[in-house]
């Protein structure tokens, strides 16, 4: 072969050796207890301390933290589990329950699982991270917060084929717990759309409905009422020793509810951190 080919062939190798993206490192699912995905880079990003509240804090949803949080050991301890789907009022402690079990449950089985955020917007690059995480030994809760869909969006139909019914299924080191507002996940009117245009009604409503179906825990939360504002609020002040009597307590909780239009576990939160900085005490 003619030298200056081979000598040719070598320089556009090197050249594009030099563009070409550097491989991803290698995952450590044992190098932090939270991690981020970033599908651009193909890689976890891990989180040095994840953003979250003592599950103990957590108050007027005890039955929810009591159904989450079973589902969550027995995953922990190399159990079955299901898929959960948190719904409901907003601010009412869904994400934050997410993130309490998971420490919850490393307590009681310590380093066992591996938290994992996915952003809304990322949903469909979701199978190319659970190709990363199959065969890994530690087990991972993917967590997506504030999971909806709109009209002319087709990322839920790559959800429901990881959740359930994909050819390679689900691997076993994963479950998948999503927050939303919208039980259904998707818009009424979307709905009603595909019912009104579809030759067969009833099944287009059915595929749209049917994204919920996939996860076996549904876990509604509701508006609070006042006294279990009240619950929250005193539990933070509590916790923080706050140098402030009951009554004093409950009346600018009051003030601070009928200012803001609702009563919330983030509304209580809120408030707690304006009090907290009014009276000079830190918050760690």
């Amino acid at each position: 072969m003619d030298p200056r080919l081979i000598e040719l062939a070598t320089r556009i190798a090197d050249a594009l050796e030099r563009i070409a993206p550097p491989p991803p490192a290698p995952i450590d699912l044992a190098s932090a207890d939270g991690f981020v995905w970033q599908p651009e880079r193909g890689t976890l990003a891990p989180v040095a301390r994840v953003a979250r509240v003592d599950i103990g804090l957590l108050k007027g949803v005890e039955r929810q933290k009591e159904i989450l949080l079973a589902n969550t050991l027995r995953f922990a301890h190399g159990l079955p589990a299901n898929n959960a789907m948190l719904w409901g009022a907003r601010g009412m402690g869904k994400s934050s329950l997410v993130k309490a079990v998971h420490a919850a449950a490393n307590e009681d089985a310590p380093g066992a699982l591996a938290l994992v955020e996915i952003h809304r917007e990322d949903i469909a690059s979701l199978p190319d991270l659970l190709r990363l995480i199959r065969g890994q030994t530690r087990r991972t809760l993917i967590f997506c917060d504030d999971l909806s869909f709109e009209r002319e969006d087709a990322d839920y139909k790559a959800l429901k084929s990881v959740l359930d019914g994909g050819i390679e299924g689900r691997p076993a080191n994963v479950l998948f717990y999503a927050t939303s507002n919208r039980r259904h996940l998707m818009p009424r009117d979307m709905i009603e759309n595909e019912r009104a245009t579809a030759i067969n009604p009833s099944e287009a409503t059915e595929e749209k409905v049917s994204l919920s179906d996939r996860f076996g825990l549904w876990i509604g939360f509701h508006n609070c009422d006042q006294d279990t504002f009240f619950a929250m609020v005193e539990g933070y002040a509590l916790a923080l020793a706050l140098p402030i009597d009951d009554a004093a307590l409950r009346a600018e909780a009051v003030e601070w509810s009928v200012t803001r239009g609702a009563r919330s576990g983030r509304v209580a939160w809120q408030f707690i951190q304006d009090l907290a900085g009014r009276l000079g005490t830190a918050m760690e």
